[in-house]
This record gives structure tokens, C-alpha cells and sequence, in this order.
């Protein structure tokens, strides 16, 4: 066979296959029926608010905006299923210990305290070098936190985060107590 003759036909076999892909767009032919010029009417149920922080997910509706830093963030749904004043408290208290993490990390790095002198400063490290005894204190310590958290999510009115503890009074103005409480929750989230 001819070298021409095979590229002709591989030239027309694609044209066809270009030109029914583009009808498979093309408006058919049929007659269009006459069309209503009146806009419809919406009727029965409404779309629900998308949300902020992720515009491609319906807002859930248990998460409205009133807790600061709330953008709608819940694409697992903990919210249908949790109390969100108990989820908000974790959130809050997880960013405080992630905070004082990254402190703990670097701290060692600059001054030694002399009860921990022989302690490594790789934190991994450091994870084997204090003992059993000092976990156990540490998860006992955790514990009598949690059960006073308890009581005061479930029994109590104060807002998810609040201990009551602001030796500087930087809440004592509503407007900065709000900025600071949207402040901690969205560093918490770094």
C-alpha cells in the first residue's frame, strides 16, 4: 500500500471522528415547542446556605455562625451527631495544647530547667527518658481537668473555652473579647 493512501485515510477517519464528537454538542433538530416567556416560581423547599469554608457543601445546620471562627467547617458531619458546645470545647482545648507544644519544642532549644537536665532535647527522644511514673502523673493530671470540662459543658452556662481564668482582662470589652476568642480558635487551627 502507498504511504499517501494511508495517511489520507487516517486523516479522514479522524475528521469523522472530530465531527461526531462536535454533534454530540449540537442542539438537535427537532422543532422547539413555544416556550413561556414568565419566570417559574419557586415552590416547596429552599436550597440551604452554602458554606464559607467549603463553598461546594451545603452550611451545616447545627454550626449558624454564633461561635467564633464558625465558617461552616464540618464536611464528616460530627455536628449532626455531637453536642456542638463539647466539640468546640475540644477544638479549643487541642489548639491550647498544640500551642503549647510548638513552645515546648523550641524552648529547650534556647534554656535548660535544672530538674530536666537530663532529659534529651529530641522530643521523641525525650518521650522514653521521663518514665512511666511521669506519664501517669501527666494522663491523672488530664483526667481532673476533663472531669471539671465536663461539668461545665453539660452543667454549665459559660461559652465552650471559658475557664474563667483572664489575669490581663483582655475580655472585658465584648468587641476584644470576641476578636481574642476568633484569634485563639483560628491559631489553634495552624
Amino acid at each position: 500500500p502507498d504511504a499517501g493512501g494511508s495517511f489520507e485515510m487516517l486523516r479522514t477517519a479522524l475528521l469523522a471522528c472530530v465531527a461526531a464528537t462536535a454533534s454530540a454538542f449540537a442542539p438537535g433538530s427537532a422543532p422547539l415547542t413555544r416556550v413561556s416567556t414568565r419566570a417559574a416560581i419557586a415552590r416547596g423547599p429552599q436550597m440551604q446556605e452554602m458554606s464559607k469554608a467549603i463553598p461546594f457543601l451545603e452550611r451545616p445546620a447545627k454550626l449558624d455562625g454564633s461561635m467564633a471562627a464558625d465558617a461552616g467547617f464540618d464536611p464528616l458531619g460530627f455536628s449532626d451527631y455531637y453536642d456542638v458546645k463539647w466539640l468546640r470545647e475540644a477544638e479549643i482545648k487541642h489548639g491550647r495544647v498544640c500551642m503549647l507544644a510548638a513552645l515546648g519544642m523550641m524552648f529547650p532549644e534556647f534554656t535548660r530547667l535544672p530538674q530536666f537536665a537530663s532529659v534529651s532535647t529530641n522530643p521523641l527522644k525525650a518521650f522514653y527518658d521521663i518514665g512511666p511514673v511521669a506519664w501517669l502523673q501527666i494522663f491523672a493530671f488530664i483526667g481532673i481537668l476533663e472531669s471539671f470540662s465536663y461539668d461545665k459543658i453539660y452543667y454549665g452556662d459559660s461559652a465552650p473555652g471559658d475557664l474563667g481564668f483572664d489575669p490581663l482582662r483582655l475580655s472585658s470589652n465584648p468587641n476584644s473579647a470576641a476578636h481574642y476568642a476568633a484569634a485563639e480558635v483560628k491559631n489553634g487551627r495552624l
